[in-house]
């Protein structure tokens, strides 16, 4: 066997024409009997050329014109540089499908095994879906609640737990984790979290003798001598505690519905109750609840759930259990000063330092400007101020100067309301302005009762108000108001003078063309009121 390298010319079958193969090919020879052609046989050693290629070779493939090449280098190109650039959220989903969106859609990445899915009601029924951690607190809840819902400022904002049901509710504390209270919860109530303000969570701190009466503590002031009930009040909330708390309240015996007064006393070690009239002797205590077992709840339309005998009723019942009615300790107060004091004891025995952290966050987390940045800490004691300079704002010391300031203040009170009638829908002669319809304090058709139980629901804090419309007199508004703990209403009559309407509070003595004007200047003056407006009463969309 030989191998060759040959060229062979042959001829193609389909187009006839000649083609030239080389390649690799190898001789075989076969020996085989032949007779020549004159019919002798001979035996001759004839052989048989055979090519048959080594090493066969496809074709390679035939080059199309009419389509492009296919360049794999390139392509692993593009697709690693593709992948190198990141991917563009889609800004305007709402205006493409996703099928043929110009960008690349962005879907959320799903939420982690490790969060809870929490529900919030605003105070419209409206609610709104979280997620969050295991150990979020309320705290932060309120936070991205206020957040989410472009709320002005970051604090006096609560979660409510609510037991419509029972009627009960409880501000949950800054520190509380949201899931381990949703844990007792029954699985077949209604029971929910609610968002809104509440002026009234750390009031206690600001305010301590309208909280804590000197009659409920004076058998702890007599045991410190030369030490009156307010600095004691004042030291005890300084260092975390609370002085201890006495009174009568009437209480549910739990056989029946009949309701009995007992003489309480609420210490650091617990609750007690007095089997003898008003003796605090130790024979005569008798060991009701511990206050780190215990949650304390404001009881509300108490008279029809449980015949209470007044409207100021609470409950304590056990943190760790199942809210449940025979588990409850209703309690009720003669009015809401007493029940605001024996709630904000126990919260203060419960938690102690806990709450003073709390308030200092508070505090100290920083806040967006109220619309009157320059209000003194102590309405009492005003002073005149120029903010005229850049370096801010100055005392005006000088009587002269002051006067005239006072003066020019009220050119450009009077200059705004001119503009304000200068609009074509406050021309003489014309209904009054509608303008207030848009300002949060305005709470159109709510009753007397309705008014009452949003301030009550938001802190019964010295300032908080809200104005609605009256419903026994025509045309006129209603100014509720809260001060002292009691909420006050004062009427604001509309009337005519030189053929334009005013809006007045005491008799024509002082007129404002709109409720706005009115709100504003009673923001910084007290006029009739006994406080300046501060807080309005907010209902929050979530």
């Amino acid at each position: 066997m030989r191998q060759y390298t040959i060229a062979v010319i042959s001829t193609n079958p389909v187009t006839g024409h000649l083609m030239e193969v080389q390649g690799q090919w190898m001789e075989v020879f076969e020996s085989s009997d032949r007779q020549d052609s004159g019919g002798k046989d001979k035996h001759l050693g004839s052989s048989t050329l055979t090519l048959a290629p080594l090493v066969t070779k496809p074709p390679p493939p035939p080059v199309r014109h009419s389509q492009p090449l296919v360049i794999p280098g390139s392509r692993t190109r593009s697709a690693e540089l593709s992948r190198s650039v990141p991917s563009i959220p889609n800004p305007f989903p709402e205006l493409c499908s996703p099928a043929k969106s110009p960008v690349l859609n962005v879907t959320p990445s799903p939420p982690s095994s490790e969060t809870h899915l929490i529900k919030v009601f605003g105070e419209d029924s409206h609610s709104r879906s979280l997620w969050v951690s295991p150990r979020a607190t309320a705290r932060e809840v309120c936070h991205m609640l206020v957040q989410t819902a472009h709320c002005t400022d970051q604090e006096n904002w609560a979660l409510i737990e609510i037991h419509p049901t029972l009627g009960l509710e409880r501000v949950l504390e800054d520190h509380e984790e949201v899931i381990k209270v949703q844990a007792a919860w029954p699985q077949e109530g209604n029971t929910k979290l609610q968002f809104r303000k509440n002026y009234a969570k750390y009031e206690f701190f600001r305010k301590p003798m309208l909280f804590f009466p000197e009659k409920m503590i004076s058998d702890s002031a007599d045991v410190t001598k030369g030490i009156t009930s307010a600095e004691l009040i004042q030291n005890l909330l300084q260092s975390g505690t609370c002085p201890e708390i006495q009174g009568f309240l009437h209480v549910r015996e739990p056989s029946r519905k009949a309701w009995k007064k007992v003489y309480f006393s609420l210490r650091r070690s617990g609750l007690y109750c007095s089997t003898k009239g008003s003796s605090k002797e130790p024979r005569h205590l008798q060991y009701v609840a511990d206050l780190e077992d215990l949650n304390v709840y404001t009881v509300t339309n108490s008279r029809k759930l449980y015949g209470a005998p007044v409207d100021f009723t609470f409950c304590v019942k056990p943190s760790k259990d199942r809210v449940r009615a025979q588990d409850l300790k209703l309690l009720c107060a003669e009015n809401e000063q007493t029940r605001t004091c024996w709630t904000s004891a126990f919260r203060l025995f419960k938690y102690g330092r806990k709450l003073q952290c709390n308030y200092q966050l508070s505090q100290s987390a920083p806040r967006q400007l109220e619309a009157v940045s320059q209000r003194c800490e102590s309405e009492a004691s005003l002073v005149a101020m120029d903010f005229s300079g850049k370096a801010g704002g100055r005392v005006i010391q000088n009587v002269r100067e002051a006067q005239s300031a006072e003066k020019e203040e009220g050119l450009a009170w009077r200059r705004r309301e001119a503009m304000r009638w200068s609009l074509p829908n406050l021309s003489p002669g014309s209904c009054p302005s509608s303008i207030h319809r848009t300002q949060p304090w305005f709470h159109g058709g709510a009753s007397r009762i309705q008014a009452q139980r949003l301030i009550e629901e938001q802190g019964l804090v010295d300032g908080m108000f809200l104005i609605r419309e009256s419903h026994q007199h025509a045309q006129c508004f209603v100014l509720s108001l809260c001060y002292g703990l009691k909420t006050k209403h004062y009427l604001v009559i509309p009337c005519e003078e030189a053929g334009r309407k005013y809006y007045t509070m005491d008799d024509g003595l002082t007129l404002f063309i709109d409720l706005l004007q009115l709100v504003e200047f009673h923001q910084i003056n007290k006029g009739i009121l006994p406080v300046c407006l501060k807080h309005p009463c907010v209902c929050v969309a979530l």
